[in-house]
């Protein structure tokens, strides 16, 4: 999320949310990201949306987040 990833809503045609997408900055989907860690981000308000746009990062979110070594790689190559 701190390297510009956003979270897109899935709606139904009512309206309801049904399910969140991750895109990272570099526009791949996230298979990890689902309704409830949307949900959770958002009460602790980690992420917030700004004018109907996609939920982006907050400054709190920024800080909050552990720092690592190499957080651009997840996977360890051997």
């Amino acid at each position: 999320m701190a390297q510009g990833a956003r979270i897109e809503l899935l709606r139904d045609d009512d309206g309801r949310i049904v399910g969140a997408d991750c895109i990272t900055g570099e526009g791949w989907r996230l298979s990890d990201c689902s309704l409830g860690v949307f949900k959770a981000l958002k009460r602790r308000r980690f992420i917030a949306s700004t004018g109907g746009g996609p939920y982006r990062i907050t400054r709190l979110g920024a800080a909050s987040l552990r720092s690592q070594l190499d957080n651009r790689t997840t996977a360890r190559a051997w």
